[in-house]
């Protein structure tokens, strides 16, 4: 399979699935930081979470830590999920949304997609719940919200924790609205291939103000930092918490990042317009999108064709790197035990056709053209 498709070495030829957006101005806010008294948890982070609240979480209570796994994690904790409780989730997902819930040994339940976005299908997670649901969980797909207003009454009305997964969804909106207003909790992820990037990070937004002082404590052992500055250790841990903050180093590359996002956003939807006019023609390519395209980020570019494999064969030879990205969860040994005899129709019927074109900062629009270009030509209509 790997000499099919050969690693794209770095060149001036070469196209590369992903590459990270490094801040203009991240060497100077780096020796800043490396020549202070704080390189850990400091005041930087702080500063992080007091402007990505009103950045980009709806002015919601926002904790920094280190991954966005790390975030997912501390928001099933927040949530109260505990073994035996049944957990709707999407199949089609990066496995570090469901890995976390087998730590509390939660009954996972997956749901289907809708074919058309891939993201989360709402009709299926309707005939999931039963009484033992806790929560349900749901992903938007490359930067496209799903329907947050249906989900979060279906939520709502059955008395369920809404989490979302907004790994790759980092400034998107719905209905005009931040997308952190329609869940109880929201992560963000600041990994290396994300819009913006920390080296890895993560944020968890969350609307219960109450749990906010938790939620520090648990991000580091349990304890109350604050607390423990006085000098001594009188104070007791009356909790399990984990080592899940974030660096002053990491707020630094991300509070740069911040002020360019605007720019980032605007490059990506550019880059993803100019595929989607290009592609749009082919009869044997369909792009992967919502019918009117609001609240898009353009994290991902995903088309459908039936020679998946042949198409992205022939771009590699051209030097132009092509993945899948994400894989359906089920097929992972281990969750096989909440598969049995279960049957996920939409997503069997993308599995073999779904593919990612690149799209970041180094893909220049006479890229996305030639990309899109080659592909009419390959698979003509």
């Amino acid at each position: 399979m790997f000499k099919d498709y050969p690693l794209i070495k770095e060149s001036k030829k070469a196209i590369t699935q992903f590459y990270p957006h490094i801040p203009k101005n991240a060497i100077k806010a780096l020796k800043k930081v490396l020549s202070g008294r704080w390189i850990g948890q400091g005041p930087l982070v702080d500063k992080l979470e007091n402007v990505f609240s009103k950045r980009f979480g709806n002015r919601m209570s926002s904790i920094a830590v280190g991954s966005g796994t790390d975030a997912l994690h501390l928001s099933y904790i927040l949530a109260g999920l505990k073994k035996g409780d049944e957990v709707i989730c999407p199949i089609f997902t990066c496995t570090a949304t469901n890995i976390p819930l087998l730590y509390f040994g939660a009954k996972i339940k997956f749901a289907d997609i809708d074919p058309k976005t891939l993201n989360i299908d709402i009709k299926s997670v309707k005939k999931l719940i039963t009484k033992k649901t806790k929560a349900i969980i749901f992903v938007n797909y490359g930067g496209l919200p799903c329907n947050l207003k249906e989900l979060s009454l279906v939520a709502k009305k059955n008395k369920l924790v809404l989490i979302q997964d907004a790994a790759q969804s980092l400034g998107a909106t719905y209905n005009k609205k931040c997308i952190t207003a329609f869940a109880d909790f929201t992560i963000f992820s600041f990994q290396a291939i994300k819009q913006i990037s920390s080296g890895d990070g993560g944020m968890l937004v969350f609307k219960n103000k109450k749990i906010l002082e938790k939620a520090k404590r648990i991000r580091w052992f349990g304890i109350d930092r604050l607390a423990k500055q006085s000098g001594t250790w009188k104070n007791d841990i009356k909790e399990v918490g984990y080592k899940y903050q974030m660096t002053d180093i990491g707020a630094a590359l991300l509070l740069e990042s911040i002020k360019e996002f605007a720019q980032i956003a605007s490059h990506r939807k550019l880059i993803f317009n100019t595929y989607k006019k290009i592609l749009s023609k082919n009869k044997n390519v369909t792009v992967v999108d919502s019918i009117d395209g609001k609240g898009h980020v353009h994290w991902l570019f995903t088309i459908l064709v039936n020679k998946k494999d042949y198409l992205q064969k022939q771009l590699r030879l051209r030097s132009i790197e092509t993945n899948q990205v994400h894989f359906r969860n089920d097929k992972y040994s281990i969750f096989k035990k909440f598969t049995k005899n279960k049957r996920f129709p939409n997503m069997d019927s993308v599995e073999e056709k779904y593919l990612v074109l690149p799209i970041h900062g180094k893909v220049k629009l006479n890229d996305a053209i030639y990309i899109a270009q080659t592909i009419n030509k390959i698979l003509p209509n």
